[in-house]
């Protein structure tokens, strides 16, 4: 078994949530790992190496020395080059927890008293609509290629990338399905469902865009069909789902009420991570909303949802 490095593990993107702390000291033929703030473990294949040979060994020593010292949830983070060392873990009572294209990783609970109170990983897919109008009332609508319903209008959109905020991820579907640069005027609705792909739920953020430009270029990819269509044509077209015709009927609702869901980035007062804060907003004649950052806006007037 090679001497642990400087761990990967306590730079990455969720130690600010795990607070890992490298393990200083550990028995001889054992993996150190990384502790989280639970007491739990977490080994890198990439970080502690050794061979298929000797894995089940130091598997061993190391179980039972985090036995007697009372360690919670133990991780294995397994890389493809250390593969063979997966059936040795099921072998030893570990679970498949998540998996990426180059690694998976398993855990196993100890305490024996208590029941396992392991996180569940990511079960929800977030994705964006974006409901584009233009100054003659019509919205920019999409048939897809490969439509659920084929021939049907919908809204462009798509899935939010790893560490995309929703508002950039509808701007860049817009971009990528019309070739159209919009900008964020308003959040309009929030779809809510269970059982879709990979049997995860399913979030689905409608976002109000202003466009910058109107001229369509779509992506032949993915889009059969693209255009600027009439507002009361798309609110009357058989080929609409309803639940797309409520989008925009909510959105023309907020319009004639004078307000809009905005959005101010923030920072963790702890943590010093920014954050976006999406809040009931008046709009002012001159089309701005008067949301502040809660440091400095009047509860009386923000709703913060």
């Amino acid at each position: 078994m090679s001497e642990q490095p400087e761990s990967n593990i306590t730079k990455g993107a969720d130690s600010w949530f795990n607070k890992y702390t490298m393990v200083e000291t550990s028995p001889e033929g054992t993996f150190k790992g990384v502790k989280d703030r639970f007491n739990g473990i977490t080994v890198d294949s990439n970080m502690e190496t050794c061979s298929a040979d000797s894995f089940p060994t130091i598997l061993k020593r190391s179980l039972e020395h985090w036995i007697d010292s009372k360690n919670r949830g133990i991780w294995f983070k397994v890389h493809l080059n250390a593969a063979s060392w997966i059936p040795e873990l099921v072998n030893n009572g570990f679970q498949f927890h998540h998996a990426k294209n180059t690694f998976v990783t398993l855990y196993r609970w100890l305490p024996t008293e208590e029941s396992a109170n392991i996180p569940p990983y990511s079960h929800t897919m977030v994705g964006v609509g974006a409901l584009v109008m233009n100054d003659r009332n019509q919205v920019l609508v999409v048939s897809e290629n490969y439509a659920l319903i084929a021939g049907s209008w919908k809204l462009p959109g798509g899935y939010v990338e790893p560490n995309e905020n929703f508002i950039d991820a509808a701007i860049r579907e817009v971009a990528e399905e019309t070739n159209i640069r919009t900008k964020f005027d308003s959040v309009v609705s929030i779809r809510h469902a269970h059982g879709a792909g990979f049997g995860c739920s399913d979030l689905y953020i409608v976002m109000a865009l202003t466009p910058l430009t109107e001229d369509i270029s779509k992506c032949n990819r993915e889009i059969a069909r693209c255009e600027w269509m009439d507002v009361d044509k798309y609110l009357n077209h058989p080929n609409v789902h309803e639940t797309n015709r409520n989008f925009v009927r909510t959105y023309l609702e907020y319009k004639r009420l004078g307000v809009r869901i905005d959005c101010t980035e923030e920072m963790h007062q702890v943590l010093k991570k920014r954050y976006n804060i999406y809040s009931v907003a008046k709009v002012a004649e001159n089309g701005e909303s008067n949301t502040t950052s809660s440091s400095t806006s009047d509860s009386n007037t923000t709703l913060k949802l």
